[in-house]
């Protein structure tokens, strides 16, 4: 696997505000954000200018951020996930079929528009794993 065990943190509608508290909370630099309206994704009209996807970085620290997408929950406290990023498709199968069994499937492993291969399961300890293959 690549790097390191990577926390995910979700929010509803307010991630730009949290990326921006934890960058001066942190002094760490706000790095790829993309809402839902910029990305290939069929996104409702109140959901453009969600965070798709954000990262933080300081040094060899990292932390994503993502809003949910409407119609979905967060439940404050539990909004984390932890992401691993397998370096092939065999790993990330394996990975994939291992957590989620007693478990539940949240997001069909597939390919993806950001041209890797994904999935995201609930363990049977209710722990959530994000797995990100990058195929290029």
């Amino acid at each position: 696997m690549k790097g390191q065990l990577t926390p995910y943190l979700s929010f509803d509608g307010n991630a730009k505000q949290a990326l921006e508290f934890y960058s001066e909370v942190l002094g760490a630099e706000i790095i790829g954000l993309q809402t839902f309206g910029e990305a290939d994704y069929p996104t409702p009209p109140e959901a453009s200018d969600r965070v798709m996807h954000a990262q933080l970085k300081k040094g060899d620290i990292s932390i994503m951020f993502s809003d949910i997408f409407p119609g979905q929950s967060v439940v404050v406290g539990s909004n984390i996930s932890l992401t691993l990023e397998p370096e092939s498709e065999e790993e990330i199968q394996n990975l994939y079929n291992a957590l989620s069994k007693n478990g539940k499937v949240l997001n069909k492993l597939e390919d993806t528009f950001w041209g890797a291969k994904y999935g995201r399961v609930q363990d049977s300890f209710g722990i959530i794993w994000e797995l990100n293959y990058q195929k290029s």
